[in-house]
């Protein structure tokens, strides 16, 4: 194996469980569903603006306009790096791997998550919202193939939604899946994977 694919929500970045009202925790359980609804999908695909998403929000929770915009900013300002996670980029950049970002991600989010000194560690990186397609559209992983010259089974994708992995391994990228309640543990098997 030589190149290491991470995505970033669930995976690299996250938000304090502790730090969340449990308000806020329930007005985004929409996040945690086997399947993201079409207005979010949308956003991170970058075809669906900030404004249009705090409208439907607002319309599927009932909560008032300031409320949700209130939420978003806060969705986006309490993320942080997964600490297991960041420690293991950091092994895995000394260990000779070469590391990418393959991410479903809006424009808002991404630009905040970029200023993380972790970030400075990938070699590159493809971000639905700057591609206009998502995970598991083959397309994105194409993308990332064709744009860093990667081999397929020379390269190894992490993810915390199975039908993402799925996807990757369709097209012959090794999958590994995150347990995202368990950050530790899902770091540690990577590296046993890894034999590092």
């Amino acid at each position: 194996m030589k190149n290491i694919v991470f995505d970033l929500g669930g995976v690299l970045f996250a938000r304090r469980r502790n730090e969340c009202t449990q308000d806020f925790i329930d007005f985004f359980a929409f996040i945690r569903q086997e399947e993201i609804p079409h207005f979010w999908v949308e956003y991170d695909r970058g075809t669906a603006t900030l404004d249009e998403v705090t409208e439907e929000l607002c319309r599927r929770t009932g909560c008032d306009r300031a409320k949700c915009e209130e939420y978003l900013r806060t969705a986006i300002d309490l993320q942080r790096p997964v600490e297991a996670t960041e420690r293991l980029i950091g092994e895995l950049k000394q260990a000779g791997y070469k590391l990418y970002v393959l991410s479903n991600m809006s424009c808002e989010f991404i630009d905040y998550l970029r200023r993380f000194p972790v970030y400075r560690f990938f070699d590159g990186e493809v971000v639905s919202c700057e591609e206009h397609t998502v995970k598991p559209e083959p397309r994105i992983y194409q993308i990332l193939l064709d744009r860093y010259g990667l081999v397929p089974d020379e390269t190894l994708f992490i993810d915390d939604r199975r039908v993402n992995i799925e996807a990757a391994e369709a097209m012959g990228i090794h999958g590994h899946l995150f347990d995202s309640h368990d950050p530790e543990g899902a770091c540690n098997a990577i590296r046993k994977r890894l034999a590092l």
